[in-house]
Order: structure tokens, then C-alpha cells, then sequence
């Protein structure tokens, strides 16, 4: 995927309003996309994409949906009505769940005659271990997990997957360059580890084949996210 440098750096939003997601957003004039979770969404629902879409930014959209097939398709359908350019579902929804989401994506693309969002299947959570899946009943081998799920999720037809920085060499042996790869628990140098527990810096995840890399914290709470979010681009080679 050749993709700018600093269009690889996607800005967790994970503030509690619209208006502090929207101050920082017009701080960050450098960066293009910016990640919605659950929190933000929840309070704001997608009233704020028609805010984000009137400053020129893209939306990642990161519900982690989880339902059954039709559920997800609709939630996909309407996803792609807001005009969010990438949103992610849970791997483990199982095949029919993600295919049934990646069907609607490509009938709503053509439909709306407009590039359909890219879809990730998320395999393992950042803040999760070994000993956190075994206590839920999956197996405790946290990369054969990784890589079960994003071979599921490219099987069903997804674009991607999201993993952590430590499962991106062994995706790229195992997938190629077939599947893109997003990836949180980034951490610059200069920046504390905080919640997540398997982390790397920007340019290690990059040489090691991610596609995108989700940063929140490093960037958003810096004195100038703006000045950050250049720190950061530059580690990547960007100028």
C-alpha cells in the first residue's frame, strides 16, 4: 500500500464530547483521519461525522460491531450513509457475520457510486494477554490466535484486520500483503506505555508492514498535538 507517511497516522479521538474532539481536531490541521470509538460515538452518535466531514477529515469508525449477520449489515449500511471511510468488527462474529458485512459494504458502494469503507476484522485486543484468553476459554497462544482470526476474516471477504504491533510480522508471512493491517498500541519513544500492554514505536510497526497506525494519548494530550503529530510523522521519514 503506498500510502504518505503521515497519512498512516490515524488520531484516536477518545475524548468524552464533541467539543473537545472537535478542538482537537482543529488542532491537528497535519492529520487526515481520526478514530471515533465507542465512548465518543455513544455521547455524540453521528451527528458529529457531519463536523468532522466539514473540516475535511476522514472517519475510522471503531465500534468493534458484534451481532448477528444482518445486524451487522445494517450497522455497516448506515456506517457507510455517514460517510465513514473505514470501521472496524470483531473477527471473532464469525465468518458469516464479516461476509455478510463485506457484501453489504461492496452492494452499498455500488449503489451510492462511491468507494466503499474498508472493513477490519479486530483478532485480539492490545490490552489483552495470554492469560486473559485462556481465562475466557480461547486458546492462551496469542499470535496462533491472531492469525486464526485474521485468516477468517480474509476469507470472509474484509480488507483488513486490526492486531497489535506484535502480530504484524507473522501476519505478513502467513497473509502477504493481502490484508491491510492496522495498528494500536503504538507508542512514541518519548511517550509512556499507559493501559496497553503490547506496544512498539511508529517506525518499528511500520518497517514490520503495518498499514496504518492508531495513536491517542501521545499525540492528543501533548502541549501542541499538532507539533506531536509532526514528532511522530518525522519518525516515520515524513518531512
Amino acid at each position: 500500500m503506498d500510502t504518505p507517511n503521515r497519512d498512516k497516522i490515524i488520531i484516536a479521538l477518545d475524548v468524552p464530547g464533541k467539543e473537545e474532539a472537535i478542538a482537537l481536531v482543529s488542532r491537528l490541521r497535519s492529520a487526515r483521519t481520526f478514530k471515533v470509538g465507542l465512548e465518543l460515538f455513544t455521547a455524540e452518535g453521528p451527528a458529529l461525522f457531519r463536523k468532522l466531514k466539514a473540516l475535511r477529515k476522514d472517519i475510522f469508525l471503531d465500534l468493534k460491531l458484534h451481532d448477528i449477520p444482518n445486524t451487522v449489515g445494517g450497522a455497516v449500511r448506515a456506517a457507510f450513509r455517514h460517510g465513514v471511510q473505514m470501521m472496524t468488527l470483531h473477527a471473532s462474529g464469525g465468518r458469516e457475520m464479516m461476509a455478510k458485512a463485506a457484501e453489504t459494504a461492496r452492494q452499498a458502494a455500488e449503489e451510492g457510486k462511491r468507494p466503499k469503507p474498508l472493513l477490519l476484522g479486530v483478532t485480539v485486543l492490545t490490552s489483552l494477554k495470554g492469560p486473559d484468553l485462556a481465562e475466557v476459554g480461547q486458546a492462551s497462544d496469542v499470535a496462533a490466535q491472531v492469525v486464526r482470526l485474521a485468516g477468517l476474516a480474509k476469507a470472509a471477504g474484509l480488507d483488513g484486520v486490526v492486531c497489535s504491533p506484535q502480530e504484524i510480522e507473522v501476519l505478513r508471512r502467513e497473509f502477504g500483503r493481502d490484508l491491510v493491517i492496522v495498528t494500536p498500541g503504538i507508542r512514541p519513544l518519548w511517550a509512556a506505555a499507559q493501559d496497553q500492554k503490547r506496544i512498539m514505536t511508529p517506525a518499528e510497526a511500520v518497517a514490520k508492514g503495518a498499514d496504518y497506525l492508531v495513536i491517542g494519548r501521545p499525540i492528543t494530550a501533548a502541549p501542541s498535538p499538532e507539533e506531536a503529530f509532526l514528532r511522530v510523522a518525522e519518525e516515520l521519514g515524513q518531512t
